[in-house]
């Protein structure tokens, strides 16, 4: 994977699969013993207005979500143009235990669309250290007549991960968007969100770690 890191994200169940167990024979390590504490450090975008996306890092250290709760993209009807597309920037400062790094392996999103025949709503995201020369994005695509909650997973070979620079704070960046385009009967409104209308609607950020050579 080139550059920082770099991963496309769909939408996805906050059942999505755990992270391998850990093999001495490999470059991989258990989360460390200690907490890491992840802080938003700027937020922005019409589709995370402040105050409505907010982080929480589960228990074990294995993943962080991040939730929102005005992130939907709209068009048809009497909807405003710019709210066919929506979209969000999270830079997070990311704190973590002496002498262990991160990358994400992978990303779960899940959400709700409602399409009407011949729409179209797609989500894409990109993920990057800052500081990384280059952003390659992943795209998702569902067709209308479409009611459902929208869900799918985005992996990162074990192979191509990219960690956080040892001994360096390099805030991560989140950039996530949606687009909705009218169906086949403009008068009709058609929607995606990503959001916690329902209280269970989040986006999932799993971690790998490994221990930083010793200087």
């Amino acid at each position: 994977m080139a550059g920082g890191l770099l991963l496309g994200v769909a939408a996805a169940t906050l059942l999505g699969a755990a992270l391998p167990a850990h093999d001495p024979g490999s470059s991989f390590d258990d989360p460390p013993p200690d907490k890491i504490v992840i802080k938003v450090a700027t937020v922005n975008g019409s589709g995370c207005p402040a105050g409505t996306a907010a982080v929480a890092v589960s228990a074990d250290n294995t993943a962080f979500t991040v939730t929102y709760s005005d992130y939907l993209a709209q068009a048809g009807g009497t909807s405003d143009p710019t709210a066919a597309r929506k979209n969000c920037q999270l830079s997070l400062l990311v704190h973590v235990p002496q002498g262990f790094t991160y990358a994400i392996a992978s990303a779960d999103y899940r959400g709700f669309a409602a399409l009407q025949p011949g729409a179209r709503g797609t989500q894409r995201a990109s993920y990057y250290f800052q500081g990384s020369p280059s952003t390659e994005y992943r795209t998702h695509s569902y067709a209308g007549p479409y009611d459902d909650n929208w869900q799918a997973t985005d992996e990162t070979d074990w192979a191509q991960l990219v960690y956080a620079p040892c001994g360096v704070q390099r805030n991560f960046n989140i950039n996530t968007e949606l687009r909705v385009a009218a169906g086949t009967d403009p008068t009709k409104v058609s929607y995606m969100a990503m959001d916690s209308t329902d209280g269970d609607i989040s986006t999932v950020y799993h971690l790998a770690w490994k221990e930083c050579p010793e200087k």
